[in-house]
């Protein structure tokens, strides 16, 4: 608490009533007071920075715990505030990749315009996994690796640094934007023992989630990942050397990410995977509820990919766009060559997992991972996992060896990622 007026006038008062016979003993028991004073100043200044920070360590029951402080709600890489004519109005970025909605850079720049008394309650930024690695080490503010900064926007993989003149021309708070480090890198070691972890343990800089995944399954560099969940990725790693044009292409299917060692992910990403089917079992319920009928979701799910494993092929054609993709958000689903024959469930759910995997072959097609050197095909996702249909329609479009069952997991690949630079390390 701070001095009142009150008590600081006691001394005084004590000092005019007895001016000769108690000077030493007021001088005395002021500078006790004084620091007092100071000790409450302290208190305050280090509260109020407490009121400040990004989250507070607190002794817990088993082991010390924290919560988080004065920090914002999460805004995920799904988030679509940003439309394709805000996207347009951006300045055009000095970087080999596109700004898109649901990028940290991008949605900055939506608060600047719609919210901009917002961002002045803030003096930092970063990704989720940004704040958890400031947390453990105590950290004043994020550091990001160059995977995430790549996916906030406006960063230049090759300089590794972010467009600040850009971004200041056109008044952003480059302020907020954290500082870059090396993925594999260490940011920092515990402040604090956590739960069986001891303070001081070294503490990698957060990676990226797409290249830490690769990361967990990709044994060679021959080997393309291939991954179906909600949506779906198809990632290979490029050769050591190779640069992407610097240049952002809006209609380029295929993106190229920073990987490990200044090496590069070629990625094709589509927004329509296990979303899609899921969306499918949804929307027939839903007929039935409306004829009186009620079927579990899953009972659906089983049936339809039973069917359309009895329906070997299919002439009925279904592009499976119904969230677009990044680089044709305006496109929308669609079903052609529609014909008496092919209406039955088995085909329409056969049709429909062999859209699925069109579409990202559309996007990444076989012949051009042969000439990448690709051999191999790593299949994964909950989707591919249980959908024996999806599995055969991806042998049909892409002809290499699939090895199937292969669990993608980006705490696993974060977890060798430093174990490989550790060894790497004690070997040098």
């Amino acid at each position: 608490m701070p001095c009142c007026p009150s008590s600081a006038a006691a001394p005084g008062s004590l000092w005019h009533w007895s001016v000769r016979t108690n000077a030493w003993s007021h001088v005395l028991e002021n500078r006790p007071r004084k620091k007092e004073r100071k000790e409450k100043k302290r208190k305050k200044k280090r509260k109020d920075r407490k009121k400040e920070r990004g989250c507070e360590w607190r002794e817990g029951r088993v082991s010390p715990v924290f919560e988080p402080g004065a920090v914002s709600h999460l805004v995920t890489w799904q988030d679509g505030r940003c439309s394709s004519g805000f996207l347009a109005s951006l300045p055009q970025p000095e970087s080999h990749l596109n700004v898109a909605s649901g990028f940290g850079c991008a949605t900055i720049f939506w608060l600047l315009k719609n919210s901009p008394e917002l961002l002045k309650s803030y003096d930092a930024a970063g990704t989720i996994h940004d704040y958890v690695v400031a947390m453990l080490c105590g950290l004043p503010r994020s550091l990001m690796c160059d995977q995430n900064a790549a996916s906030w926007g406006y960063f230049n993989t090759q300089s590794q640094s972010w467009n600040l003149e850009i971004l200041r021309a056109s008044g952003f708070p480059v302020h907020l934007l954290p500082d870059i480090a090396e993925a594999g890198s260490v940011a920092g070691r515990t402040s604090h023992a956590w739960f069986e972890i001891p303070k001081g343990t070294p503490v990698g800089v957060a990676l990226g989630d797409l290249q830490a995944s690769v990361y967990s399954c990709m044994a060679k560099r021959t080997d393309a990942v291939l991954n179906i969940s909600t949506s779906v990725q198809l990632a290979t790693s490029m050769p050591s050397g190779f640069q992407p044009a610097q240049t952002p292409d809006p209609a380029a299917p295929v993106t190229y990410f920073p990987y490990f060692d200044r090496t590069y992910l070629a990625v094709a990403a589509s927004l329509n995977g296990g979303n899609v089917l899921a969306t499918f079992v949804h929307m027939l319920v839903q007929w039935m509820m409306d004829l009186g009928l009620e079927v579990e979701e899953s009972t659906v799910y089983s049936r339809m990919i039973q069917a359309a494993a009895q329906q070997r092929d299919t002439c009925l054609t279904i592009t499976p766009t119904v969230l677009g993709e990044r680089h044709l958000p305006d496109q929308l689903a669609s079903v052609t060559r529609i014909s008496s024959s092919d209406l039955t469930l088995g085909h329409v759910t056969r049709a429909l997992c062999r859209g699925i995997v069109q579409n990202l072959h559309s996007m990444l097609p076989f012949h051009q991972l042969k000439e990448w050197g690709v051999e191999r095909v790593i299949g994964s996702g909950s989707a591919l996992s249980r959908n024996e249909v999806l599995k055969q329609e991806v042998q049909r479009a892409f002809p290499f060896p699939v090895s199937f069952g292969q669990d993608v997991d980006a705490a696993v690949g974060a977890a060798l990622v430093m174990l490989q630079k550790n060894l790497n390390q004690r070997e040098s």
